[in-house]
């Protein structure tokens, strides 16, 4: 650095609403990765055979109301599915289309 110019700025000019909906959208992504794999599983473990009529309706259940929690978390954030499925270039999408 010579000595004309200007150490660089050590102050970042962050927008407070901006940070709190990215960081709502990031928990909420993370959330419904677990949902969708918790999602995967249950259904792995119908299809096995070895739950009972109950245990299967409950999973169901479960997996209805969460859905329907995700949606309305959304909503209060201001958020779509789609923002919560981020691009990871090359690789994709993080969460699979459905």
């Amino acid at each position: 650095m010579s000595p004309l110019t200007p150490p660089p700025s050590t102050h970042l000019d962050i927008d407070r609403d901006s940070v709190g909906r990215d960081l709502a959208a990031l928990v909420l992504t993370v959330v419904e990765l677990l949902r969708q794999l918790m999602e995967r599983q249950a259904i792995r473990r119908i299809d096995a055979g070895g739950l009972t009529d109950g245990q299967v309706e409950r999973i169901g259940t479960t997996l209805m109301l969460l859905d329907q929690r995700m949606a309305e978390l959304c909503d209060q954030h201001g958020l779509t599915p789609e923002d919560l499925n981020l691009d990871l270039g090359p690789l994709g999408t993080l969460l699979p289309r459905d």
